[in-house]
């Protein structure tokens, strides 16, 4: 195949992310494609983020814009951002693509004017592939619920394929509409390679930190990462009591509310958020990792897979996306949301085996499976 007859793949996304631009570089790095990214929110390569749900300035300490082209597409929405469909409009981004010259569509999320219009332009001109990880698991019956599934319908009518992430998200798109034959498996991964590196450097690391909080070697420490806030249920493990120590890292709207509670509590520590190059280490202070997301809208939980990269067992709520696929490897359990008795149960069944081989969770949920079924599309 000469050069000019490699595929062409435009990826439409809102801003880089710490969990995309490892893959686009390995996609990039392909010698039978040309790549380039359309980045439809942010709008320079320095940019700083207010995250309102962490409530400060995020700028991730990884590169994110190295290894792959790019473009930043003017947003001329009234009130930028990524929380509507109207915080995204850029009346250049079909433009863009088209003199690009693109063979091959790949969008990331559907939900704004933007995203929406070129999935709608570009069906019957060149694939489009989508990616998302929606869920059916905070569905409620009702006349919401059938409304929205007549529009999801016709929103996945603007597609020819879906890249989905694990099971819960497959039902999802199987029950808006996309055929079985237009599903293929892409799981949510990580850069399994950058939290495994440097092992015995970053398990000292993270027991000088165990010892700065006051915690012993040998004490179980069970771990909280995310967002201190209400979708996450930080709260339930407060509630579930497990004599443990209980370190939560990040910030968040419940921060001093959950602050308030432990304060009586020795075992209960709080640390700030904390960057990118830092998280292999925090995973390494923990025995167990737990994700007790109550949701709506937990359509994943990624922190699971990086606790399970450093080789650190889980406890996850079943409403979190990832439930059915990463809580049935060895050592991981999954309790029922905002069931006490059955988180208490799970904590002390992870807390008491020991630390599982993950060598087929690391084969399984890495980069290589995302690049195998688009490599399969783009060349079929």
């Amino acid at each position: 195949m000469s050069v000019q007859n490699y595929p062409r793949l435009a990826i439409i996304s809102t801003h880089p992310i710490q969990y995309n631009a490892p893959l686009f570089r390995k996609l990039a790095a392909e010698p039978w494609l040309q790549l380039k990214v359309f980045y439809t929110w942010s709008q320079r390569r320095d940019e700083d983020r207010y995250d309102k749900d962490f409530g400060k300035e995020i700028s991730w300490d990884i590169p994110l814009l190295e290894g792959y082209d790019y473009t930043f597409v003017p947003n001329h929405a009234k009130h930028p951002g990524n929380k509507g469909f109207k915080g995204i409009v850029c009346p250049s981004l079909i433009d863009e693509i088209r003199q690009w010259e693109a063979s091959h569509l790949l969008v990331y999320g559907w939900n704004f004017q933007a995203h929406l219009g070129a999935m709608r332009y570009f069906k019957g001109r060149i694939p489009v592939i989508f990616r998302g990880d929606s869920t059916l698991l905070d569905e409620q019956p009702g006349i919401k619920q059938t409304l929205r599934r007549r529009l999801l319908k016709w929103v996945y009518r603007k597609t020819d394929y879906a890249l989905y992430v694990g099971q819960a998200n497959k039902q999802y798109f199987l029950a808006h509409g996309l055929k079985e034959k237009q599903l293929y498996f892409a799981p949510h991964a990580i850069d399994n390679q950058r939290f495994l590196e440097n092992d015995a450097a970053r398990r000292q690391e993270a027991l000088d930190m165990r010892r700065e909080l006051g915690i012993e070697d040998e004490e179980k420490l069970l771990l909280f990462v995310g967002k201190l806030e209400s979708k996450k249920n930080p709260g339930i493990l407060i509630d579930a009591g497990n004599p443990a120590r209980l370190v939560f890292v990040g910030k968040g709207k419940l921060e001093q509310e959950l602050k308030a509670r432990a304060a009586a509590q020795k075992r209960i520590h709080f640390m700030d958020f904390q960057n990118q190059s830092r998280m292999p280490a925090i995973y390494r202070m923990a025995d167990v990792l737990c994700l007790p997301s109550s949701g709506p809208g937990e359509t994943w939980g990624l922190a699971i897979n990086e606790a399970m990269a450093c080789g650190i067992k889980c406890v996850i709520s079943d409403k979190c996306g990832c439930a059915p696929d990463l809580g049935q490897f060895p050592g991981n359990q999954v309790f029922r949301s905002g069931s006490i008795p059955d988180l208490r149960e799970k904590l002390a069944l992870a807390l008491q085996n020991s630390h599982p081989d993950n060598d087929a969770f690391l084969k399984s949920y890495a980069y290589v499976k995302v690049l195998e079924p688009i490599k399969e599309l783009l060349l079929r």
